[in-house]
């Protein structure tokens, strides 16, 4: 299987980009996830995320089996951070390569919806008032 699965303090879209490249596929896709400034009307300061590394790496790669044994994807990456970060800054990355681009944008859509419902990575989010664990999808 052609996958990056990681979860670290520092990820970069160039890193994923560079890893899906590959002459046999003409599609490449990605989703990157950055912090927003805002949530339900209230400025952001800045987010948390920890993680419960080895199960969030076996959901991960069960999500990468299904992209590439399904979906037609050649090569796959998934970056997810770890630690503080601000707004603007990316915590998440995803990019598939496949023949053609139909796959890799339904792999991101895919891997992303299913990562935010079963990956055991928890975000909290922090206000000028407080702040607060939040789930990791809407």
């Amino acid at each position: 299987m052609q996958v990056l699965l990681q979860i670290n303090t520092n990820i970069s879209v160039q890193q994923a980009l560079d890893f899906v490249q590959t002459p046999d596929c003409g599609g490449v896709a990605v989703f990157v996830g950055n912090v927003r400034n805002v949530t339900k009307g209230k400025a952001v300061t800045k987010l948390f995320f920890e993680c419960y590394e080895p199960m969030a790496l076996l959901e991960m790669e069960k999500i990468a089996q299904h992209v590439i044994d399904q979906m037609g994807v050649k090569k796959l990456a998934i970056l997810h951070i770890v630690g503080e970060k601000f707004p603007g800054d990316t915590v998440v990355v995803i990019a598939a390569a496949a023949p053609h681009r139909a796959a890799a944008f339904a792999a991101c859509e895919y891997a992303i919806d299913t990562l935010k419902e079963t990956v055991p990575i928890w975000k909290k989010e922090y206000f000028d008032d407080g702040a607060v664990w939040v789930a990791a999808h809407p």
